[in-house]
Order: structure tokens, then sequence, then C-alpha cells
């Protein structure tokens, strides 16, 4: 078996430990199984109508923090990295 680092928000943590302790597993093995369904759900998921094409992006655009910089941002951020040698994030 191998050991994976998870980087969680203190409240994160507590929210999945509260919910394994409920179902009666470990945080470990609650996050594994959470991770393995998620697979599952996943395989074989087609795209076959312009609706479904439209879920998939309200499920993924849902799924994200915060905003996308725009082209300019990016380019600033490389030019400052070499420059300094790092990205500043």
């Amino acid at each position: 078996m191998t050991r994976v680092q998870v980087l969680l928000e203190e409240e994160e943590r507590e929210q999945f430990r509260r919910q394994a302790e409920r179902e009666g597993v470990s945080l470990s093995a609650w996050l594994r199984r959470a991770g393995q369904e998620r697979l599952r759900s996943r395989s074989g998921r087609r795209i076959s109508t312009v609706r479904e094409l439209r879920q998939f992006f309200r499920e993924i655009d849902a799924r994200e923090k915060g905003r996308e910089p725009d082209w300019d941002e990016h380019l600033a951020v490389m030019a400052r990295s070499r420059g300094s040698g790092g990205s500043g994030t």
C-alpha cells in the first residue's frame, strides 16, 4: 500500500472526519472510498448530446474556485518568474 499526503483546510478535514465517524470508518478509508466512487461515477461516461455537454461544463464550473487569470496576467507571471526564478504562487 502507498501513503499519500493530502493538503486540506482544517474545516474540510473536520467535515470529512465527522462524516467518516458517522459512517463508522477511518478518515483514510472514507477518503479512499470517496475517490473510488468518484472514479466509478466518471468511468464510461460519454457525452452524446448538447444538453449533456452543457451539464458537464456546469459541473466543471461549479467545482472551480476563483477565476481564471486572463492571458496578460499569465504573461506577467511568466515574465516575473523568468526575472526572479520563482512563480510567485
